[in-house]
């Protein structure tokens, strides 16, 4: 199992958010899902609202590409360690275009569920982003 959730995985960061190609999410993802990301006041839920924050990043950071630096699987868990690389060319969060590169790191749990993505835990350096963008010090 946890080699099949390593490739589900794989196949959620390399075609979906390196690739663009959302209409994957209905096969990937639960229909339940859900996503906490430090950087916004409330969960995201189901397969439209991560298609709405994938289709937000990739229009602020349309060069950016994911990295998966360490992949480890165990039980219904799947974490990766990430560096997202790209140029700020649309409004991110607020924040209008800077056409600054970034080089972003983190950490995501991932909870499979039915074969399928069903929760994810995020972790990520969002000060060193926003320093990088030139909105904090």
């Amino acid at each position: 199992m946890s080699e099949e959730n390593k490739r589900l995985v794989r196949r959620l960061v390399n075609e979906i958010w390196n690739q663009g190609k959302l209409e994957l999410i209905d096969e990937l993802v639960d229909a339940n899902y859900v996503r906490h990301d430090p950087a916004w006041p409330e969960p995201i839920h189901g397969q439209e609202g991560l298609r709405q924050y994938i289709a937000a990043t990739r229009h602020a950071i349309a060069d950016g590409q994911f990295t998966i630096e360490d992949l480890i699987a165990e039980g219904d868990k799947v974490v990766t360690r990430w560096t997202l690389q790209g140029t700020q060319q649309g409004e991110f969060m607020g924040i209008p275009p800077t056409w600054r590169e970034v080089s972003l790191t983190g950490i995501s749990i991932m909870r499979v569920e039915n074969g399928r993505i069903a929760e994810v835990w995020d972790g990520y350096d969002a000060l060193s982003l926003m320093q990088q963008l030139g909105v904090v010090p």
